[in-house]
């Protein structure tokens, strides 16, 4: 039997990154084979098993793409722009990039595709089961619904969330949207706020919540007149994100160059 693939991880020392960190040490699958954090962070040339109390070895880096260099895949919770440049230096190491990272714009976005031409990248607003499954529900629902049932998007998060709508909200929003047969960015509807006027029919609509510790809670009320139907998925610990992301970068391995998502990931 071969070595088990290595897995960087950037992004070290936030919430997640010790998450994502905890998760491939208690992995029997892959190997962690370095930390990643920006530059002149106080963690940088730490033992990681120090800082963690881990029984790990690893020295914590805030060069990527020495980093990179030693592994199979990197799994990537950070920051659109840090996320841009570790594309490229995934590409260079071929190695699957596993992206988390939400908040991208269009144009971010369209500038991750030459990566993919060399290395695999699964990028997905997020990584655990529940959600993808919420995302197929509401693409289906929607299909069998028309004009006349309103869609709103409800998320929560907690306090120190910087972007919204989620990744999460977007996405579900991209399934209701595909659903009906229509692009999201010319029905899509948010941040309302004073006299908006009436809700024009048609729209999907955005509902952003922040607050305390949430971990993580999404709601796609679809509004008719008489009733109501509610799809609801509720995260109360982030390992599911995290053990989903471990998922995504061992499948990555034997899969030719491109861009993928969780769902390819889960055979929905």
């Amino acid at each position: 039997m071969g070595e088990l693939p290595g897995i960087v991880i950037t992004g070290a020392s936030g919430r997640m990154g010790q998450m994502l960190i905890r998760s491939v040490v208690a992995s029997d699958k892959a190997r962690l084979v370095g930390a990643v954090v920006r530059a002149g962070h106080d963690w940088a040339g730490r033992d990681l098993g120090a800082l963690m109390g881990l029984g790990h070895g690893v020295v914590v880096t805030d060069d990527a793409l020495e980093a990179f260099a030693k592994a199979q895949a990197v799994i990537d919770f950070t920051t659109p722009e840090a996320t841009l440049e570790f594309a490229e230096l995934a590409a260079q190491a071929r190695a699957t990039h596993v992206i988390g990272t939400t908040g991208f714009t269009d144009a971010q976005l369209e500038a991750l595709k030459p990566a993919a031409f060399h290395a695999v990248q699964v990028r997905a607003g997020n990584m655990s089961l529940g959600v993808n499954l919420l995302t197929q529900l509401t693409k289906k629902v929607a299909q069998a619904l028309d004009e006349d049932w309103d869609i709103e998007v409800i998320e929560a998060h907690h306090n120190r969330k910087v972007d919204a709508p989620s990744g999460t909200a977007l996405m579900l929003g991209e399934a209701a949207a595909e659903g009906r047969g229509i692009t999201l960015a010319d029905h899509k509807e948010s941040g309302r706020d004073g006299i908006t006027g009436a809700r024009e029919k048609g729209a999907i609509g955005f509902s952003a919540i922040r607050g305390g510790d949430i971990v993580g809670e999404h709601d796609v009320l679809f509004a008719g007149m008489g009733e109501r139907i509610v799809l609801r998925h509720i995260a109360t610990d982030r390992g599911i994100f995290a053990r989903g992301a471990v998922k995504a970068a061992l499948w990555g391995q034997d899969k030719d160059p491109g861009q993928y998502d969780m769902m390819d990931v889960l055979g929905l």
